[in-house]
């Protein structure tokens, strides 16, 4: 039978978990960003669709690719990471399906002729492993900075020049400098955002 995590591993997921702009000078593996891609890719999608697509840039000639495409202040942030993970998804996620999601033999079919279905499948399950790459990233012990604030045609242009992938977000990735930390921001109270019914 599951039992609950504890107050640990709900802190280092959550509860102190921090969004972090400056890094230390430690620096993350290959090996690393291996077990974090072989966690993450055990979340949830629709349909086992799997769109998510990740760019790991891990030395100075990768990010100067992308610094053009950043606005001002996060240029310093993804130069101090040791890496910095572009998050996309693959518009055309459904070729793999035959094998991900053998059971539905019209599965593939059902993508290929509604692209707007596509897009938005592609879309909101890339940002699901978005997400559990975050929260994986932390599992590992290491830290995130999740960012928007780049130019995501130019990035889609200089990194998929073929148009199949389409970048959502950056995060950065490491060990985090927390002198760079501001004050915890407020969440919202239980009754703003949650209706029991």
């Amino acid at each position: 039978m599951k039992q609950p995590l504890d107050a640990n591993a709900l802190d280092q997921l959550f509860r102190t978990a921090r969004t972090f702009p400056s890094w230390q000078g430690r620096s993350v593996t290959d090996q690393q960003l291996t077990n974090l891609y072989d966690l993450l890719k055990w979340g949830p999608t629709s349909m086992n669709c799997l769109p998510g697509r990740f760019v790991f840039l891990r030395t100075p000639e990768a990010k100067a690719r992308l610094a053009p495409w950043l606005m001002a202040g996060n240029v310093e942030k993804v130069r101090q990471a040791p890496v910095t993970v572009i998050v996309a998804h693959d518009t055309r996620f459904y070729e793999h399906l035959p094998r991900l999601w053998p059971h539905s033999p019209d599965a593939r079919d059902m993508f290929a002729s509604n692209s707007v279905l596509a897009e938005s499948t592609a879309f909101r399950n890339g940002t699901l492993q978005g997400a559990y790459l975050i929260l994986a990233a932390r599992a590992l012990g290491l830290d995130v900075g999740p960012m928007s604030g780049f130019d995501n045609a130019k990035v889609d242009a200089e990194f998929f020049p073929d148009g199949r992938f389409r970048s959502n977000f950056l995060a950065n990735i490491g060990y985090g400098e927390e002198s760079g930390l501001h004050p915890r921001l407020p969440r919202l109270a239980l009754e703003e955002a949650v209706e029991l019914v």
